[in-house]
């Protein structure tokens, strides 16, 4: 049995849009899925994407050599436009990885929205496994900024 090793980390974005479309690539299944599909050539075997207070999310996904990697997670507070709060699990291989509570806050900057990630981690892996876990995290939010700057700006649509 592996210790749990305890962190708090943020991760800062500033999104080129508003806080109300920002808040959409969050609570919107087909917009999140867009920035949050990080590895396609998983095969998916679950997805559910309940948004609302008391809602779940859970991800299951087969990799290529076999291994099943599954994310659960439970919404506790959502206010549109300015924050989300949930808590998740992670495992690999059947053996729990992390959980975690995160914070999700929207920020507005003028045209644009500066994201606040705060995650509070239990971790039970190794430290590098620890460490690749929250560089990925962030990689996620990039991909997210990548995602919204392709984007016809909302206005034109």
């Amino acid at each position: 049995m592996s210790a749990a090793h305890h962190s708090t980390f943020v991760v800062e974005r500033e999104l080129p849009i508003g806080p109300t479309h920002a808040f959409r690539f969050w609570s919107d299944p087909e917009m999140k899925q867009r920035w949050n599909a990080c590895h396609p050539d998983w095969t998916v075997l679950e997805d559910v994407f309940e948004f609302h207070v008391g809602g779940t999310e859970a991800r299951r996904w087969r990799t290529p050599e076999g291994h099943e990697q599954t994310f659960a997670a439970r919404y506790f507070d959502i206010e549109p436009q300015r924050r989300i709060i949930y808590a998740f699990e992670m495992s690999f291989g059947g053996a729990r990885q992390s959980v975690s509570l995160a914070t999700v806050e929207f920020q507005p900057a003028g045209a644009k929205t500066l994201m606040l990630y705060t995650e509070q981690l239990a971790f039970l892996g190794t430290a590098e496994a620890r460490r690749q876990r929250v560089a990925g995290t962030g990689s996620g939010f990039d991909r997210l900024v990548e995602v919204i700057a392709a984007e016809p700006s909302p206005e034109n649509r």
